[in-house]
């Protein structure tokens, strides 16, 4: 039987809601901060509008929807589907009062691109935007990638199913410690101390491409959310390229893979055994995955010279198999890749980082689990039809490939897939290049930022809608969504 919510169930969610919007307020007052220590009076006066528009939301719903009822699975998945839009829509109210954005569309698409750390931006004039309001372009990211919802409610409810469900919701499938709150809390751990070690290392090399300290520290942080998170959001228009620095570009590429590492391994690797680093089941995927595109990329990039080789290729292809977005060349010089490197880099962002990430897209394990399954069956058909065979991979201990976990990796990556070309077939009837489509529509699903120049301002509005869904869609691997509209369809046959 199909569990259907009532009224007291609606209630519980929003109250929910409104104390998870007012835990984003507080996250509004960094760049509020960073407004008046910079002496920004029109970003000072943006974020106290925004403050104060989201204290307001969140008060009205906690005061107006009482929680009725314990929370449950159904009010986690409805928090989390709904939650991230929300924040999206009130997170907009800033960046859209800060006339960087056409329209109030465009900065909800900024909101979102944040918060899902995809990367891809509508901003205006990005190279004369404030420290306040690029403060909170990357701060999104920090919080979407660590996933919000969950660090907020780990602490305000004491409901195991419910914090579970949180924790599913967001697009994770594996606890690194058998407490989820305490799992979110190593999350953090790991991601401030990465944050630490990433701003000490960047300040460094901007210092040394000669940025004054406050810009180079500033700078500095921004990166660092925009790599380890695999965000992909620059405070300049050029991104990357705009420092042309190769320690910088070595730098990022290091984080972007640390962000795109499964979050349990590196428990592994910092509590149990570091030799798991070399035998690990998506470890192992990425290596070979990104090998075979690394050649396919530079099959018609061959008549190039090494560094040019690397600066055109192997960043842009570490980039967007980590799903990060970051770029070293503008998004017309991608577009005039060759079609096979184009293709190779599609296949990179399809594919994506390891699970229990910062990352989106299909992931390691689901795509290295297919792979497995079709090597087995392979073997099975090679061996006497009376014998039993069942493989198994490594991945922090020896895993069985059992039913469950083959026909989950088959069902996120149909899912991925649909999308990926339905996003294509849409942004085709738009009146867009093929190629082209697929590539902006992998890119906005798999929240990895890069772009062949889609996406901009002038684009149509229909294509800015599509890819918010796309975005938020492909950030929550689509579970909590669709149980929640299956929800919501079961209570209005009520």
């Amino acid at each position: 039987m199909i569990i259907s919510p009532d009224r007291k169930d609606i209630a519980t969610i929003l109250n929910h809601l409104g104390q998870l919007v007012l835990g984003l307020a507080g996250f509004m007052f960094i760049p509020l901060c960073v407004a008046v220590m910079r002496k920004e009076i029109n970003p000072l006066i943006d974020f106290t509008i925004g403050v104060l528009f989201a204290i307001a939301v969140g008060a009205f719903l906690i005061l107006a929807f009482p929680a009725k009822r314990p929370v449950s699975w159904i009010h986690s998945f409805f928090t989390v589907s709904f939650g991230w839009m929300l924040f999206s829509l009130i997170g907009a109210v800033p960046l859209f009062l800060s006339g960087h954005f056409a329209s109030f569309i465009d900065a909800w698409f900024e909101a979102m691109s944040g918060f899902a750390t995809t990367g891809l931006t509508l901003a205006n004039d990005l190279d004369h935007m404030s420290y306040a309001h690029n403060m909170w372009r990357h701060l999104t990211m920090f919080i979407g990638g660590q996933g919000i919802i969950l660090a907020s409610l780990s602490i305000i409810t004491k409901a195991k199913a419910a914090v579970i469900g949180f924790y599913i919701g967001e697009g994770r499938d594996e606890r690194i410690l058998p407490n989820v709150i305490a799992t979110s809390r190593f999350i953090w751990k790991v991601s401030f101390f990465y944050m630490l070690l990433g701003i000490t290392v960047y300040t460094g090399i901007l210092l040394y491409k000669g940025l004054y300290i406050e810009r180079a520290v500033y700078h500095a942080i921004w990166l660092f959310f925009a790599s380890f998170d695999t965000g992909g959001f620059a405070p300049q228009s050029q991104n990357i390229a705009y420092y042309h620095s190769f320690l910088l570009e070595s730098a990022t590429a290091v984080f972007m893979i640390l962000g795109a590492m499964n979050f349990n391994l590196h428990f592994w690797i910092w509590t149990k055994k570091k030799t798991e680093l070399f035998k690990n089941f998506e470890i192992k995927t990425f290596l070979f995955t990104f090998f075979i595109l690394l050649c396919l990329i530079y099959i018609p990039l061959k008549n190039m010279a090494i560094s040019e080789m690397f600066r055109k290729g192997f960043y842009q292809l570490i980039s967007a198999h980590t799903g990060c977005g970051f770029a070293n060349i503008d998004s017309f010089e991608i577009m005039g890749f060759p079609a096979l490197s184009l293709i190779s880099l599609i296949f990179a962002m399809m594919i994506g980082g390891a699970v229990c990430s910062t990352t989106g897209a299909i992931k390691l394990m689901r795509v290295g689990i297919i792979f497995k399954t079709f090597l087995m069956e392979i073997k099975r058909w090679m061996m006497p039809a009376s014998a039993v065979y069942n493989d198994t991979f490594h991945h922090l201990q020896d895993i069985s490939l059992s039913n469950d976990k083959i026909k989950s990796a088959y069902l996120y990556t149909g899912m991925f897939v649909t999308v990926y070309i339905l996003g294509a077939i849409i942004g085709m009837f738009y009146g867009y290049d093929p190629l082209m489509a697929l590539f902006e529509s992998v890119s906005a699903t798999a929240n990895v930022g890069l772009s062949v120049g889609i996406t901009q301002p002038s684009m149509p509005v229909g294509m800015k809608i599509l890819y918010i869904f796309q975005m938020w869609a492909g950030r929550l691997e689509f579970l909590s969504i669709f149980v929640s509209i299956g929800l919501i369809l079961s209570w209005a046959k009520k």
